[in-house]
């Protein structure tokens, strides 16, 4: 059965684990909006923060890390600098290998998202970039926590 992407109705009872974002003044772009790269930046962000806090990830150290063969985002509403988001994430797919994170963007006091995406993690050996199975037991302990059906 193929998956249905972007959720269907998506809101903030769609994410477990949430952080703050404060948007930067380099982020806005011409038109006077976060720029949409920036929202990838943001995920990358959010959930190596995730990692770090909840995991003891050091991603300056660690012999595993998590390489991104993909990433995705839909766009509802513009933020625009200086706000604070909150982003919500949650696990959708939590494999031998590879995470699927599913991230969401929400302005304050606001149900309906900013924008959503996932971004996939796929762990590999730092030094040789070859995969490693199963994913590190830290993370996938972590990572469970969050797991979303």
């Amino acid at each position: 059965m193929k998956e249905e992407w972007p959720p269907i109705n998506p809101n903030r009872n769609n994410y477990i684990w949430w952080h703050n974002y404060a948007t930067r003044w380099s982020d806005n772009d011409i038109y006077g909006h976060v720029n949409n790269n920036i929202y990838y930046s943001m995920f990358d962000t959010v959930v190596n923060y995730f990692l770090i806090k909840n995991a003891g990830f050091d991603p300056l150290k660690s012999d595993s890390i998590g390489v991104t063969p993909e990433t995705r985002c839909r766009y509802y509403k513009s933020i625009k600098y200086p706000e604070e988001v909150d982003v919500g994430i949650n696990i959708k797919k939590l494999g031998n290998s590879s995470i699927r994170y599913e991230i969401g963007v929400f302005k304050k006091n606001e149900d309906e998202p900013c924008a959503v995406g996932y971004f996939v993690h796929v762990y590999v050996n730092r030094y040789d970039q070859k995969k490693i199975e199963p994913i590190p037991s830290n993370i996938y302990k972590a990572c469970k926590e969050l797991l979303n059906g």
